[in-house]
């Protein structure tokens, strides 16, 4: 209990000496995580997109060689972003880039090195999930929208991608939270994001576990609000679940309650 109340009392000096740093981290955290998955949802669409167009055997040669360079380019990108650690993606875009060409490929801004770098680590996920999104969907709507003249663009914007978007927004949602808690490995290039703070504050007051466990309350409460929103929108997108049926249509005429004028019982 007594350690309790001391952890207590370490949590509150640090957040009166601090709260102003941890906030601002938090702001950091947040805005990084929401610009990086938005911008890394754009790259996943894309690379699905271009994984699902139609090629058959029938085309012409040098429409099947680019899909195949494209779809072997794109299943590169995926695997090496999606089996490597975050982290050393940061080192090798921050630091490796200005190294292999002698700093004329240099960041002027941690902000857009940080932005890059989680965006297209999150676009190797979504590009997977899109895919599937898409795949997912019942072969028949294609043919159907082709059935009455839609090009594969029409059906791919009006059909399909629609349908495949409710599909990945648990996904969509899932990602961004993984990008709040993950940001947390930028401090690697100097980006001061929540935990880069939590650093500078315990290497001043020594106060480690205390400091600590305001950051784990604040990605907890940073990743539930997110969840609460997420599940908000889902809920939005699936609609009103109370249906009510048609009980009277004026255009359908029933069997037996329509006569022409004159005759008995008409109008």
């Amino acid at each position: 209990m007594d350690k309790l109340l001391k952890l207590g009392r370490d949590v509150a000096q640090l957040w009166r000496g601090y709260s102003p740093s941890y906030l601002n981290g938090v702001k950091n955290t947040l805005l990084l995580a929401l610009v990086a998955t938005a911008i890394g949802c754009v790259i996943g669409l894309v690379c699905g997109i271009l994984q699902t167009i139609p090629c058959a055997k029938t085309d012409r040669p040098l429409k099947r060689f680019f899909l195949g360079l494209i779809r072997v380019l794109v299943r590169v990108y995926v695997e090496v972003f999606r089996g490597t650690p975050m982290v050393l993606q940061a080192v090798f875009i921050f630091y490796g880039l200005p190294y292999f060409t002698d700093n004329a490929m240099r960041f002027s801004s941690v902000w857009a090195a940080a932005i890059l770098i989680v965006s297209i680590n999150t676009g190797a996920y979504m590009a997977e999930s899109v895919r599937g999104g898409i795949l997912s969907i019942d072969p028949g709507q294609t043919e159907g929208a082709k059935a009455i003249g839609m090009t594969h663009v029409q059906t791919m914007t009006s059909v399909i991608l629609p349908q495949a978007l409710r599909n990945i927004m648990p996904q969509i949602g899932n990602n961004f939270i993984i990008n709040v808690k993950d940001t947390s490995v930028m401090f690697i290039i100097s980006f001061t994001e929540f935990f880069a703070f939590h650093r500078y504050i315990t290497g001043v007051n020594n106060l480690y576990f205390p400091s600590a466990a305001i950051e784990m309350l604040g990605y907890l409460c940073m990743t539930l609000v997110a969840s609460f929103l997420l599940r908000w929108v889902e809920r939005k997108m699936d609609g009103s679940s109370s249906y009510e049926l048609v009980q009277q249509d004026a255009l359908t005429m029933t069997a037996g309650t329509w006569s022409l004028p004159g005759e008995r019982g008409g109008r």
